[in-house]
């Protein structure tokens, strides 16, 4: 029996680290935007406590279902108010730590979802 990796039809981050996550090989070290629909930026790059409405508008015209919020190295809640522009959309929102936030968005866009992660990758401490 001859085994093989699968190999996915999107964007995957292939590895994360303190301060870092790679994205099909290609290492970052800014907070990132990425979708299963193959977008891939720089996001905001202020720290959490400085994150506004703002920051989150745009999201809601990315075409998701679902975004996934990597509140860095610990799970951080964005203001209900920041909130607005996705659930007008009936657009999902998922806060979760960056490690869990690149796992999950592996298996949905794995999955075919139409899902996008904003991931805050932070220095170590």
């Amino acid at each position: 029996m001859k085994f093989q990796p699968d190999k996915a039809n999107t964007q995957t981050i292939t590895a994360y680290g303190p301060g870092w996550v790679a994205v099909d090989g290609q290492r970052f070290e800014h907070a990132l935007l990425i979708t299963s629909q193959g977008l891939l930026q720089p996001w905001c790059q202020a720290p959490f406590e400085s994150l506004t409405a703002q920051d989150f508008a745009p999201l809601a015209q990315l075409g998701c279902e679902l975004v996934i919020f990597g509140s860095g190295q610990r799970l951080r809640f964005p203001k209900p108010p920041w909130l607005a522009p996705l659930m007008a959309q009936r657009i999902g929102l998922e806060s979760m730590d960056t490690a869990a936030a690149c796992r999950t968005y592996n298996i949905l866009a794995g999955e075919g979802r139409k899902v996008a992660a904003v991931l805050l990758i932070e220095a170590p401490t």
